[in-house]
């Protein structure tokens, strides 16, 4: 039996490519998508074609009843879970604070933290020792941005990813001796889409001249990342988070 791993937010960008590459790791893997079925089934393809296991499965993580129904997908297609990336999330349009509305914030903090907490929730409750399972690993998706706080920008992006730092530590410490291992990943400038859906499509373009390594990141770089942090490798690491930054 493949253990069994869920990646949310996984038809594309660091998702798609942390789903490939444990798959090739030799995890079953769920596909998390929200609207783009036909992006999360070419994964799903790609995956099953290079003799792996995967599902599509749908839900907006910003929603508790269909993150409920997607861990009861995963449950009854795959088994029970042994891994979990929380990597959906989303940005917006570059704002200052006092230009930014309650729906808009709420939105961020509903799909980023909440989401997230929820997904973290639900794993450990089928991970647990403490619920009759047999151990796992979460990691957590969060960014530089974090740290940066990217002013004239996104605070609100930054401040939720803020507190995916402080989940990744707390949860880690709280389930340590029930098996399961927290770990967080913080990118830098990564070359996916997601620049362009906060309106800043040539983003990757005009900041890598001025990143230490003078280029930005790859999907796959960070997937490396993650899926070393889910092996069997790491497992003495917890409540720790990877810079995959290039020096920035």
């Amino acid at each position: 039996m493949k253990p069994v791993l869920l990646v949310t937010g996984g038809s594309r960008g660091i998702g798609a490519a942390t789903a490939r590459l444990a798959a090739q790791a030799g995890w079953a893997v769920a596909v998390n998508y929200t609207q783009n079925s036909q992006a999360a089934d070419e994964v799903v393809r790609a995956i099953r074609a290079d003799g792996g296991q995967a599902i599509s499965v749908q839900a907006d993580v910003g929603d508790e009843a269909q993150i409920m129904g997607m861990f009861a997908q995963v449950d009854a297609k795959l088994g029970r879970l042994s891994g979990l990336v929380n990597n959906a999330g989303i940005v917006d349009l570059p704002a200052r604070v006092d230009e930014m509305s309650w729906a808009r914030l709420e939105r961020m903090m509903r799909i980023n933290v909440l989401g997230s907490m929820v997904c973290a929730r639900e794993a450990v409750r089928r991970m647990s020792t403490r619920h009759g399972g047999q151990g796992g690993a979460i990691v957590n998706l969060s960014s530089a941005a974090a740290k940066l706080g990217s002013p004239n920008q996104y605070v609100d992006y930054a401040a939720s990813k803020g507190a995916i730092d402080t989940l990744t530590l707390g949860l880690a410490k709280e389930v340590a001796a029930e098996g399961i291992r927290v770990n967080g990943v913080r990118p830098g400038i990564i070359d996916t889409d997601i620049h362009a859906s906060g309106g800043l499509p040539d983003r990757v373009k005009e900041l890598a001249p001025q990143l230490p390594m003078r280029r930005a990141g790859t999907s796959e770089e960070v997937a490396q990342a993650i899926v070393w942090l889910l092996s069997d490798a790491s497992s003495y690491t917890t409540g720790s988070c990877i810079e995959v930054t290039g020096g920035r």
